[in-house]
């Protein structure tokens, strides 16, 4: 999947564990009179793809749209979505 806009958001990496670290970004999107901030997630060696992209740059991401289901102590299911970034590209 692609999605274009701008880089609104650059966070920083985070240290999960010895093997996973993650970043994330927001990029806004405007389609006709509506915009969406969107957001994206880069994990273990692609983390490093956005070191080189500033604030309010046009990007086109290529994403994975990923789904997790997590059951709380209490048994209750709980639904998780992300877009997990493998390439950017700036346009």
């Amino acid at each position: 999947m692609k999605i274009t806009g701008s880089l609104k958001v650059k966070k920083d990496t985070q240290v999960v564990s010895e093997i996973f670290s993650k970043r994330e970004f927001v990029i806004t999107v405007v389609d006709g009179a509506f915009s969406n901030d969107i957001l994206i997630q880069l994990t273990k060696d692609k983390v490093t793809l956005i070191n080189d992209i500033n604030i309010g740059d046009l990007l086109e991401v290529e994403v994975n749209l990923a789904g997790k289901c997590w059951v709380n102590a209490e048994g209750v299911e709980k639904y998780f979505n992300s877009l997990n970034c493998w390439k950017i590209s700036k346009i």
